[in-house]
């Protein structure tokens, strides 16, 4: 078992199949080094676990949507190349499904960045954008993209 693989089980996480993509596209693209890692919402055994539109009041639930999209973003990876060999997680683009007048983006996608730090250290810190958007496929609380060296 891998030191990254030992981390997650020490924080109960198990990788699944990652969800198989929605459209045209590939999940992770390889170009040199660096690994760009399709869209992930929260989906677990092909279902969306968490919908809707955040506003304070799902907030948690929204952070949770977050986590889980990080954990897919690491299942992705996993299929094309063992998470040992992360160098750095470059970049994160998340995106939140959010009520008119809700902006607390930033506090919703800390929850993934948070993970990836945990995972990873210091090879973890990521530089990111969150915004908030009128839909997401599946009506999925969050979706989130990322770049990763490898």
């Amino acid at each position: 078992m891998s030191q990254i693989e030992r981390k997650l089980e020490s924080l109960g996480i198990v990788l699944s199949n990652p969800p198989a993509p929605a459209g045209s596209y590939i999940p992770v693209c390889r170009s040199g080094n660096l690994l760009f890692v399709s869209g992930q919402i929260p989906m677990c055994n092909g279902k969306v676990e968490y919908t809707g539109r955040v506003s304070e009041s799902n907030m948690e639930e929204a952070q949770k949507s977050a986590r889980l999209c990080a954990i897919n973003i690491l299942a992705q990876i996993k299929k094309v190349t063992p998470l040992d060999e992360i160098s750095r997680i470059v970049r994160l683009s998340g995106f939140v499904n959010a009520e008119p007048g809700f902006t607390r983006y930033p506090q919703v996608i800390n929850a993934a960045s948070d993970l990836l730090y945990e995972i990873f250290g210091e090879k973890g810190r990521h530089s990111r954008i969150a915004v908030g958007v009128a839909g997401l496929p599946f009506d999925s609380m969050t979706e989130i993209d990322a770049v990763v060296e490898a």
